[in-house]
């Protein structure tokens, strides 16, 4: 004689239909280097080209436009980083989109005698600006030892550019201005390859070198 099933009690309904699990919920995804390195790269090349001569220096707000669209994109690179958790991408794009940024109110301010500042004390004023992001980038060269070596060449060139720009300053020397320009442009070079590492990444492909770690401990 067959048994009969047990019949449901009202603690235990029977169910027709599995529950639907909640969606799954985690950080976004995605490159934000994708971002960040082509606005390094335009808001670079425009700075080195002022500093080489390609404009004359009564025309510097010329590549101003440009600088401010790479600081934006900077800020932006910033955000979604930030966003996916990565706070050493995030940090360093926030502080390369600031001064792109201060650089252009810097240049806007004192074409326009926004900061009513004397031109006998604009020199001043240009070293105060470039010392202070000198620190910040020196900075920089010490927080990526433990980054791919890539990163430490990179901020190296940076900090050389500000450098030999603050000796231009001192010296009133435009060879020293134009060496300065070259040192950024050959820092752009250097993020056009971390930007082909970083598009074969988020293509499929695996990065590109980019070398070990100077600091290990």
């Amino acid at each position: 004689m067959a048994t009969l099933s047990p019949t449901p009690s009202p603690e235990q309904p029977v169910r027709l239909l599995p529950v639907p699990e909640p969606p799954a919920k985690g950080p976004l995804a995605g490159e934000p280097a994708l971002v960040g390195y082509p606005s390094f790269i335009v808001g670079a090349m425009a700075f080195g080209m002022v500093l080489i001569g390609v404009v004359p220096a009564t025309a510097a707000a010329a590549a101003i436009p440009i600088i401010l669209t790479a600081a934006a994109g900077m800020f932006l690179a910033t955000i979604w980083a930030a966003r996916i958790g990565e706070s050493a991408p995030a940090g360093v794009s926030g502080i390369v989109g600031s001064f792109f940024l201060s650089y252009s109110l810097l240049v806007l301010g004192l074409t326009h005698n926004w900061y009513g500042i004397a031109p006998t004390a604009v020199a001043d004023t240009q070293k105060v600006f470039v010392v202070s992001w000198l620190v910040v980038v020196t900075m920089l060269v010490l927080a990526t030892l433990r980054l791919p070596s890539i990163f430490t060449v990179l901020f190296t060139l940076v900090d050389l550019a500000l450098l030999l720009n603050l000796l231009a300053i001192i010296q009133s020397s435009e060879n020293l201005t134009k060496a300065a320009g070259w040192v950024v442009i050959a820092a752009s070079a250097v993020v056009v390859y971390l930007f082909f590492s970083s598009a074969s990444h988020a293509t499929g492909g695996k990065e590109l070198p980019l070398g070990r770690p100077l600091l290990r401990t």
